[in-house]
């Protein structure tokens, strides 16, 4: 009894292990702040400071944004136009589907049959804009994100993203000189993380959206990124919540459906959820333990029974 109680001990701890081990980057990311990349407030001067003038920019003047075609909806156009008035003298791109295809089809064909075989359309505005930082470097701006100030002050980090709530980064706004290694990752790794699963919300997150951008970046930055590859983090407070920040914030999210609001509950209360996994997970070894040890008994039984009939007498 106490050789099977140790052989089911140990495959459950390998089972245990091989399952942390696969979610080790998503439980890591729960306690990651990103303080040590943040871009604090003392650093960026204020909209009208001369120190602005002083400050190298490396990020070109170009500002990114993606939509179906040239038509804006009207909930979208004055975040749109706020950017644009802000910045006359930025280069503005609107990549639309017609264009986004065009250019992957001319700069990075290898992926243009990922890029058409998506089941969201969201999927490839998320793709684009990783692949258009990565080619010319620039800003993207979500269209449901407003310019409240210019963004030179953020040009003069190789690479910046904000922060999101409850955990990671996010890709709504973002940053980068062109050939950034952090992006340059981010595009090679996009037919890896190509999986289909059952909430549409998850298989967005997860292969393009932010769940996968907080990923490779958690990944990244374990690596220690020399000052030219770091990737700065652009806190809450600095992007969207004072009227000295960088964004307002319009409405958005058109492509979130019913099994967003449980994703968002979830995340919520991520820390009872870990609990109640591991309450389950115990539970479960244990009728495991109690179905294998009554196997084990039902097979002593047997294997008595079986002995006693063999020594009867009978001839051999």
């Amino acid at each position: 009894m106490r050789r099977s109680l140790l052989v089911f001990l140990v495959v459950k701890l390998l089972i245990i292990t091989f399952l942390i081990h696969s979610v080790s980057t998503l439980i890591s990311l729960l306690i990651e702040d990103g303080a040590a990349d943040a871009i604090h407030r003392a650093e960026l001067p204020s909209p009208d400071s001369s120190l602005i003038e002083q400050r190298p920019q490396i990020i070109p003047k170009i500002i990114h944004q993606t939509y179906v075609n040239e038509s804006i909806p009207e909930v979208w156009q004055e975040a749109q136009q706020s950017c644009k008035d802000l910045h006359p003298d930025y280069e503005y791109i609107l990549w639309t589907n017609k264009k986004s295809r065009e250019f992957i089809a001319a700069e990075y064909p290898w992926f243009l049959d990922t890029f058409d075989k998506y089941k969201y359309a969201i999927q490839r505005a998320d793709s684009i804009r990783y692949f258009v930082l990565a080619h010319f470097g620039g800003t993207y701006i979500d269209l449901d994100d407003g310019c409240n100030r210019r963004l030179d002050p953020l040009l003069s980090y190789p690479a910046w993203v904000r922060r999101t709530i409850p955990t990671g980064i996010s890709n709504d706004a973002m940053g980068s000189v062109p050939q950034h290694p952090f992006f340059l990752r981010v595009v090679g790794l996009l037919q890896l993380y190509d999986r289909g699963w059952v909430l549409p919300y998850i298989t967005v997150m997860y292969s393009t959206g932010p769940l996968f951008l907080s990923v490779i970046w958690k990944e990244y930055i374990a690596e220690n990124p020399t000052e030219a590859g770091r990737v700065r983090i652009l806190m809450q407070d600095e992007y969207n919540r004072y009227s000295w920040s960088f964004f307002t914030y319009h409405v958005g999210s058109i492509w979130h459906r019913k099994d967003a609001r449980v994703i968002f509950w979830l995340g919520q209360h991520w820390v009872l959820l870990i609990i109640c996994g591991f309450v389950i997970a115990g539970a479960v070894g244990l009728c495991l333990w109690w179905a294998y040890s009554r196997l084990l008994l039902f097979g002593s039984k047997y294997r008595y029974q079986y002995s006693k009939v063999s020594n009867l007498g009978f001839p051999r």
